[in-house]
């Protein structure tokens, strides 16, 4: 018999199917970009830790130069996935697979690097935000300080309005829709900018809801008739190259309960509130667009 905790963590997405995880394999964005990203970050002999492992592929990356790394999974099936891939790996054998509850797990000695991958966009359905803030003040708890590096080191998210073409075949339909980043999306109109409404640093203390409100200014005429969530992680900073090294997750696009008609140059009120790792529903039902009817010029983030 699960209990409450085990029967929620299936339904908001611990235990995604072993499928999943092998397209996540295939997935050559989030592939180079971790690979790039632990390759920088881990130094030879450290220890890592590495909390959802999924198939254990990014801590198999780590394992090339770290001396030891425990993968952390919950779910008993990718358990028996990742060792059985481990097991066929080049220094595979460096790596522990544990099946533990990222929620109470602490390694048995302090770590250098921590690897908590974000899968989902806006941090929704899943708990790495919260499991993360438990997670190093039981750390502190136990040794002490500094903190391990954590990877992602920061999340950027950002929203943008939209209109979107729900029309399948003549069925209107309103649906969520998730988007290939860097493609032109068909059946998608851009009717302003996407602006930052949160941005998450790992090195310090962080809130699991988010509220926010903010102006757009219409750069077209349209109906805005749904929000686009944008999530970019960064995966590590590289200073000696003033750059970073970041995993763009797939765009999701969230319709709206009541479409409001824009035009170019009029104001719009945005708002909406959720809680990491709550249901995408949670989101929607409280997003909100007004036309205020006054043109302003609004500062935009670059997807």
């Amino acid at each position: 018999m699960l209990n409450e905790r085990e029967i929620e963590s299936c339904y908001l997405g611990q235990f995604i199917p072993v499928h999943y995880h092998h397209n996540m394999l295939m997935d050559a964005n989030r592939m180079h970009n971790f690979k790039a990203a632990i390759d920088y970050v881990v130094q030879p002999g450290m220890k890592v830790l590495e909390l959802g492992g999924g198939t254990g592929v990014l801590s198999f990356f780590a394992a090339q130069k770290a001396s030891k790394v425990y993968c952390v999974e919950f779910n008993p099936d990718m358990v028996q996935e990742a060792r059985k891939f481990l097991a066929i790996n080049k220094n595979g054998e460096r790596v522990e697979v544990i099946h533990a509850d990222a929620f109470e797990y602490l390694p048995p000695e302090p770590v250098d690097v921590v690897i908590c991958e974000m899968i989902h966009v806006a941090m929704l359905r899943e708990k790495q935000v919260e499991v993360i803030e438990h997670f190093k003040q039981r750390y502190l708890e136990r040794f002490g300080g500094p903190l391990p590096v954590f990877m992602p080191e920061a999340v950027l998210m950002a929203v943008q309005p939209v209109q979107q073409e729900y029309d399948f075949d003549g069925f209107i339909a309103p649906i969520v829709q998730f988007q290939q980043p860097g493609q032109i999306q068909n059946g998608t109109v851009e009717l302003s900018q996407p602006q930052v409404y949160s941005l998450i640093d790992f090195t310090q203390p962080n809130d699991t809801l988010y509220r926010w409100e903010g102006l757009f200014t219409a750069e077209r005429d349209g109906q805005l008739n749904a929000l686009r969530f944008i999530t970019k992680n960064i995966l590590a900073v590289v200073p000696e190259r003033n750059s970073t090294i970041d995993w763009l997750n797939h765009y999701m696009t969230l319709p709206l309960a009541e479409p409001v008609n824009v035009r170019a140059g009029e104001t719009v009120q945005v708002s909406f509130a959720y809680r990491a790792g709550g249901q995408i529903q949670s989101l929607q039902a409280a997003m909100r667009a007004v036309a205020l009817r006054e043109a302003s010029s609004i500062p935009a983030f670059a997807a």
